[in-house]
Parts: structure tokens; C-alpha cells; sequence
């Protein structure tokens, strides 16, 4: 596997020796001082170029960065769509292991470029990209939610619960893990995202998909959160549902004290209760029969135990 080093002057050296390339820009994790290094990380490159057209219409130039294990093109692509943001890429994984994502920008369009706050200039020929501050997350930070946001997020991950407990009971385990994994947990990590900011003032990083949480959340709340990620059995699927809802409510609580917000303890406990109610329905029911009185105990049970 070729190094750090060798890599940075292969990027580089493509670069100086081509008069159609600018300046090297270079972002991503590489350009983080805070993120943990390791052989995995990608070099993420961006080339300013006078000539897109020419990359773009000949990519056998590629082929001087090493032999690709795989290559993907994806403004070639229609699923998933491209981005149409004025740049195109080439996003190259080599059989050594190394990984390069290069973006090409045209020079005419710099002024068009997203800025992002990780991002360290590595050559510029004709001094044309203006100094960049010192590499840093600002422009990965959690950001505080609004009013409409916490209540937006905690509406949609009570609403979906439903659907995990709807689809465990028709045993289509391959609905309700989706419904767990996909909807239901991409709000309860967006709840455990703000309720890390509130602990770090937002000034931390929690890590694209929260892959840095472990270094955040309480012990306790870590270890909720991987009891959520289940086998494909029905039990334990059922069981991770119902530690998403704890984890959901205790760090959907912590927010809303901190800003001043309402959590929804309504919509909360009468989906608790219909949660119960149909992880004990007979397989044969014909209709869900909660009665008042019964709903209530169901409450109350569950208020109880959260």
C-alpha cells in the first residue's frame, strides 16, 4: 500500500505537470486535525482546472493515480442522481487500498464552488484561490433545532413506530426492519445529534452517521443505542424498538428542557400503549380491541416504566 506521502505527491505532482490544473485543494478527513487517522481515510482532492471538458471526455488520464480496483462516475449515473453543482468526479478505490475522490471544478465557475471550512490549499500556480482560514469543523457542527424542527422530529419518529410493530405482527420482518433502521432511527440519531450538542455547547463534531457518538453520549446511552441494532428475529427486533423509544424519550426530554421546547408526552404514551397492545394481539385477531379502560392501564403501565 503506497503511503500518506507518496500519495500527496502523485496528487500533487499530476498537478504541477499539467498546465491545464490551477490549484489543489485539498478536503475532508485528511484535512481534519481532530479526525483519528488511519489507512482507510480517502484523499479527498479537489483539481481547478481552465479545461473541465478534456478531463471529463478523456478519463483514461486517470489511470497514472494506479491500478483501480473499482471506479465510480457518478454524474454518468442515474441512481443515485448527480448533483449538478458544477463539478464533476472521478471517485477511485485502487487494489493497494488507497482511495482518491477527485472533483474537477472549472476556473471560469470558482466563484461557484461550496465553501467548506475543511479544506487546505496544496498548490495554486497563479495565486487565484483567496487564503482559506485554518482548517476546522465549523461546517460540521450539529446546529441548535428550532421549535418546529424538535417537534417535525419527534412527530415522525412516534408516527413510524407503528408501522415496525404493524409489519413484526404480519411477521414481514424485511418492512419492519426497514421501518426501524431506516425511519425511525434516522430520527432518533438526529434527536441523540442535538442532545450531544446541547452537552458540547455545539461545538463538537459527532460524525457523519454518528460515527464519533461513542466518544459523546453517556455510557448508559451508548450502550441503549446498540441494543437497537438487531438480528432479524422477530423478539429481538420487537426489543430494539423499544429501547429506540427509552433512547428516543431521554435525550428528546434532555433537548426540550434545555431550550425551553414541548415534548410530545401525549403522542408518547398512546403509542407506547398501542406498541404493547399488538406485540400481545393473536396472530388470528380480527380487530384491535383496546377499550378505554384497557388503553389507560397500558398507559399508565408504560408511563411507569419509562
Amino acid at each position: 500500500m503506497r503511503s500518506e506521502r507518496e500519495m500527496m505527491e502523485l496528487v500533487v505532482d499530476t498537478a504541477r505537470n499539467d498546465e491545464r490544473i490551477r490549484a489543489v485543494i485539498m478536503n475532508g478527513s485528511r484535512a481534519n486535525p481532530n479526525a483519528p487517522r488511519d489507512l482507510f481515510q480517502d484523499f479527498d482532492i479537489v483539481y481547478i482546472v481552465t479545461d473541465a471538458a478534456s478531463f471529463k471526455d478523456n478519463p483514461d488520464w486517470i489511470k497514472r493515480f494506479g491500478e483501480i480496483m473499482i471506479l465510480q462516475m457518478p454524474e454518468d449515473m442515474q441512481d443515485p442522481p448527480p448533483r449538478h453543482d458544477c463539478a464533476f468526479s472521478y471517485l477511485m478505490q485502487f487494489v493497494d487500498g488507497n482511495r482518491i475522490d477527485l472533483w474537477i471544478y472549472s476556473l471560469a465557475k470558482l466563484n461557484e464552488r461550496e465553501k467548506d471550512s475543511l479544506s487546505l490549499l496544496l498548490l495554486d500556480k497563479d495565486g487565484i484561490i483567496e487564503p482559506f482560514a485554518p482548517a476546522n469543523e465549523s461546517d460540521y457542527l450539529p446546529r441548535p433545532p428550532t421549535a418546529k424542527a424538535f417537534s417535525d422530529c419527534c412527530n415522525e419518529f412516534w408516527w413510524v413506530c407503528p408501522y415496525v410493530a404493524k409489519g413484526l405482527w404480519r411477521e414481514e420482518i424485511t418492512y419492519a426492519k426497514y421501518m426501524l433502521d431506516q425511519v425511525v432511527r434516522e430520527q432518533l440519531m438526529k434527536m441523540l445529534t442535538w442532545h450531544i450538542g446541547v452537552k458540547t455547547q455545539f461545538l463538537r463534531n459527532p460524525g457523519k452517521h454518528g460515527k464519533y457518538f461513542k466518544r459523546f453520549l453517556e455510557p448508559e446511552l451508548w450502550n441503549m443505542l446498540l441494543k437497537t441494532y438487531a438480528d432479524a428475529s422477530y423478539e429481538k427486533t420487537c426489543e430494539a424498538l423499544y429501547t429506540m423509544c427509552d433512547l428516543f424519550r431521554i435525550s428528546a426530554l434532555h433537548v426540550a428542557e434545555h431550550f425551553g421546547l414541548d415534548y410530545p408526552h401525549g403522542n408518547d404514551e398512546r403509542v407506547r400503549a398501542h406498541l404493547q397492545r399488538v406485540r400481545t394481539l393473536p396472530r388470528d385477531s380480527k380487530d384491535i380491541e383496546i377499550v378505554q379502560n384497557g388503553m389507560e392501564s397500558l398507559v399508565s403501565e408504560t408511563a411507569q416504566d419509562g
